[in-house]
């Protein structure tokens, strides 16, 4: 590794990703790397172990083009299809037959997962090659190697979501909240002095469940990070032509981006 902490966004795209089908936008036709958006997910590296946030339904192309070969654990956000329903690629990291797969999420985003995947949580299928889960829920912080993640309540429609400060050594390093409308009091407090937040910018036009740029951009300013990035982008929103808009210090991920702290 280059750096102690590494976050790749391994999709930046809303839930129906860009290009959307059947659309025509300027978007959706353009020709830049950066506007082609599968579903939002990160891939967390650091010295002790490698982890996932959400595994949506590009997971399988996600790890290819990244040439991913370990996971030691998946952290889920909240119970969206867009960041689930990839869960089964997860077999090809507990193919030995003792081999299990921490399992990090809200109580009632478990109960979601283990009513969809009922054959991996059952256990009733522990045979090699198999997907074996095994559940932690997230009740308030832990740790993943020397990282402290630390959940961080939000609002967004009407299912429990949370984002993820992830720290080192006592530093807030990155906030990453992919999904959200409001951040509630107890989540602001916590990320009062973050490094780097990242932070759903869905579009610039109003939306009932996700922040729009004014949204993003007012939160940002509240939190005053070091470093912002805006995720979650819907095909409204065009890379070449909407970056150089925002403000400085904030810029727009894109798929296969990497950010490195030392």
């Amino acid at each position: 590794m280059a750096a102690p902490f590494e976050l790749t966004f391994l999709g930046t795209g809303t839930s129906v990703g860009i290009p959307m089908i059947g659309c025509r936008c300027e978007t959706c036709l353009s020709t830049d790397p950066r506007d082609k958006r599968l579903r939002c997910s990160a891939w967390i590296r650091t010295p002790e172990c490698e982890f996932i946030v959400d595994t949506g339904p590009d997971f399988r192309q996600q790890c290819l083009r990244e040439s991913i070969r370990r996971v030691d654990a998946v952290i889920y956000t909240h119970p969206h299809m867009d960041h689930l329903t990839g869960f089964d690629e997860l077999r090809r990291f507990t193919v030995d037959e003792e081999a299990t797969m921490p399992i990090y999420a809200r109580p009632s985003c478990l109960h979601v997962l283990e009513r969809m995947f009922v054959y991996a949580f059952n256990g009733e299928n522990r045979y090699r090659g198999y997907l074996k889960p095994e559940p932690r829920p997230i009740e308030g912080e832990f740790r993943l190697g020397e990282t402290t993640v630390t959940p961080l309540p939000l609002e967004h429609g009407k299912v429990e979501t949370i984002g993820l400060l992830f720290s080192r050594e006592g530093r807030r390093l990155c906030a990453y909240m992919s999904d959200c409308k409001v951040i509630t009091a107890e989540a602001m407090e916590l990320l009062r002095g973050v490094d780097t937040l990242i932070i759903d910018g869905l579009r610039h036009t109003a939306h009932p469940t996700h922040m729009n740029w004014d949204e993003a951009l007012a939160a940002i300013d509240e939190v005053h990070p070091r470093a912002a990035w805006l995720t979650h982008f819907q095909c409204e929103v065009m890379h070449g032509r909407d970056e150089s808009r925002l403000p400085s210090g904030v810029r727009m991920a894109y798929d296969g981006l990497t950010l490195r702290w030392a």
